[in-house]
C-alpha cells in the first residue's frame, strides 16, 4: 500500500461505550431487500407506482440508477423517502444500455434476468469486490431459456453481456449459493408470454427471501405459486401499478435488537413485528434463546436484555445476514456460541466466515471456523481496530463490541453507505445523554 493510498483512506471510527442501558424506540431504514424488489416490479408494472419508506443506501441508488439507464422515469423525494416509477408495462424503454450495479448484490441479480426481456445488448457490471461474486446460476439459467449472455475473460462473474428474447417455459437454476437468482428469474417470470417455471436445483439458502420475492410480486398483481418444495410457477399476468409502504429493515433491527441484549437494556422497533415479510426478524428468537425477553406484536418488535446471555448452537441458514451480529452478542455469552448452515457466506462481500474469526481473534476472543460457520468462546474483548475488508456488515456488527468495552475503533467506517449511511450517528443517538435517561422510552429516530 502506498503513502498516498494510506493517505486517502478515512480515519477509524472510536465507538465509546454506553454509560448505561439503551433504552429506545428506534426507527431503522426501510428494508433494502423489499425497496429493491419492489422497484424492479414497479418499473415492469402497467401504470404509475409509488413507494414510501425508502432509504437511499448505495444499493438502492444503484438499483435506481441502473432503472434509469434502461430509460425507466424513476422520479426521487428522498426527504420524504418515497420514489414514484413510471412502469413499462414489461418492456424495457430501451433497446440497449450499460449498467454499473456498483457493489449490489441484488441489483445485478435481479436485474440480470430483466436485461433478457429486452432486446439488447446489455452491458451489465460492478465495482471489483462485485465482480468477485458468483453469477454462474443465473447465467447458466437465462442461456438455456434462450437469451443471449456474452461473459467476459471470468466466466460465472461480472461483466457480461445480456439480450433477448428469453423465452418462457421452466428455468433450473442452482440456490445453494445465494436465493437471489432465483428471485431475478421470479421477478421476471409474470412479464414472459408463456409465464415461467423456476425449479431449484439442489437446497436452497435463505430460503424467506423467496417468500418475500412472491409477496411483493403478488402487491403488484403477479401470481406466484409452490406447487411442490422447491417448484415455483409464475402466471404470465404482467404487474399492474401499486402503491407501497416498505417496512423497516429487520438485518438492519439486529444490531439494535443486539445493543439491548447486551447492555441489559431494551429497544423497539414499530413497523416490524409479527406479519412482516422477512426472515431476518427471527434474529430475535435466537436472542431469546440466549436469555433476552422479546415481546412481539403485531407491528412492533421488542428485544429487553436480561443480564444473562447463554451460549447456543444455531442453524443461521435463512437469517445469515444476522450471523455477523450474533458473533458479537456472542462474546458476551456465558457459553461458547457456534453457528451452522452458512458456507456460502464465503462469497458475501467477504468471506464473511474468515473475517469474523479474524477479527474476533484481533481483539482476543477465542474464535475457530467450521466447515459451514464458525465457533465463538467467549472472552474480555481488547481494545483493536476491526478491519472491516469493505463488508458494511463487519463494520456495523464488531461497532457493538464498542458499545461495553472501551478502546474500539471501525476501521473504513463509510462503508455502512451500502446499506445504511447513517449507522454512526444512530449508534451515537443510542447514548442516554442524548436518547432520554433510561425507562423514559425516548423515539430515537434512526435512518
Amino acid at each position: 500500500m502506498t503513502d498516498a493510498m494510506t493517505d486517502a483512506m478515512p480515519d477509524p471510527y472510536p465507538v465509546e461505550p454506553l454509560a448505561g442501558p439503551v433504552d429506545a424506540v428506534a426507527v431503522v431504514p426501510g428494508s433494502k431487500s423489499m425497496t429493491n424488489r419492489a422497484l424492479v416490479c414497479a418499473a415492469l408494472a402497467e401504470g404509475t407506482s409509488t413507494l414510501e419508506g425508502i432509504a437511499f443506501a448505495d444499493d438502492i441508488e444503484a438499483m435506481v440508477d441502473c432503472l434509469g439507464r434502461l430509460g425507466f422515469v424513476v422520479d426521487i423525494d428522498r426527504a420524504a423517502g418515497r420514489v414514484v416509477v413510471t412502469g413499462g408495462a414489461g418492456r424495457l424503454p430501451l433497446a440497449t444500455a450499460s449498467l454499473d450495479a456498483r457493489l449490489s448484490g441484488t441489483t445485478a441479480r435481479f436485474l440480470a434476468p430483466v436485461l433478457a426481456l429486452g432486446a439488447g445488448p446489455y452491458r451489465l457490471d460492478g465495482a471489483p469486490p462485485l465482480r468477485a461474486r458468483p453469477m454462474g446460476p443465473v447465467f447458466a439459467a437465462l442461456a438455456a431459456m434462450g437469451a443471449t449472455v456474452v461473459e467476459d475473460d471470468h466466466p460465472g462473474h461480472l461483466p457480461v453481456a445480456i439480450g433477448g428474447p428469453m423465452a418462457g417455459g421452466e428455468a433450473v437454476v442452482a440456490a445453494d449459493l445465494s436465493s437471489q437468482f432465483a428471485s431475478g428469474l421470479l421477478l421476471a417470470g409474470p412479464c414472459l408470454a408463456d409465464g415461467l417455471r423456476v425449479r431449484l436445483a439442489d437446497a436452497v439458502v435463505s430460503r424467506p427471501y423467496l417468500t418475500m420475492t412472491a409477496a411483493v410480486m403478488a402487491r403488484f398483481g403477479a401470481v406466484v405459486s409452490e406447487p411442490r418444495p422447491g417448484v415455483f410457477d409464475v402466471d404470465p399476468t404482467g404487474y399492474r401499478a401499486a402503491e407501497l409502504r416498505v417496512e423497516p429493515d429487520a438485518s438492519a433491527a439486529s444490531y439494535f435488537f443486539a445493543a439491548a441484549a447486551i447492555t441489559g437494556g431494551r429497544v423497539r422497533i414499530d413497523g416490524l413485528g409479527s406479519r412482516s415479510l422477512q426472515g431476518d426478524l427471527a434474529f430475535v428468537d435466537v436472542l431469546e434463546q440466549m436469555g433476552a425477553e422479546v415481546d412481539r406484536g403485531l407491528d412492533h418488535t421488542e428485544v429487553r436484555g436480561t443480564g444473562v446471555l447463554n451460549g447456543v448452537a444455531v442453524d443461521m441458514s435463512d437469517l445469515s445476514d444476522t450471523a455477523q451480529t450474533l458473533a458479537a452478542v456472542a462474546v458476551f455469552a456465558d457459553g461458547p456460541t457456534e453457528v451452522t448452515g452458512i458456507g456460502f457466506i464465503r462469497g458475501k462481500e467477504t468471506d464473511r466466515i474468515a473475517a469474523v474469526v479474524a477479527e474476533l481473534r484481533r481483539c482476543g476472543v477465542v474464535a475457530e471456523e467450521t466447515a459451514d460457520g464458525f465457533r465463538v468462546t467467549p472472552g474480555v474483548p481488547q481494545p483493536a481496530v476491526v478491519q472491516t475488508y469493505d463488508d458494511h456488515r463487519m463494520a456495523m456488527s464488531f461497532a457493538l463490541l464498542g458499545l461495553r468495552v472501551p478502546g474500539f475503533a471501525i476501521a473504513d467506517p463509510g462503508c455502512v453507505a451500502k446499506t445504511f449511511p447513517g449507522y454512526w450517528a444512530a449508534l451515537d443517538r443510542l447514548r442516554p445523554a442524548s436518547a432520554g435517561a433510561p425507562g423514559s422510552g425516548d423515539r430515537v429516530p434512526i435512518r
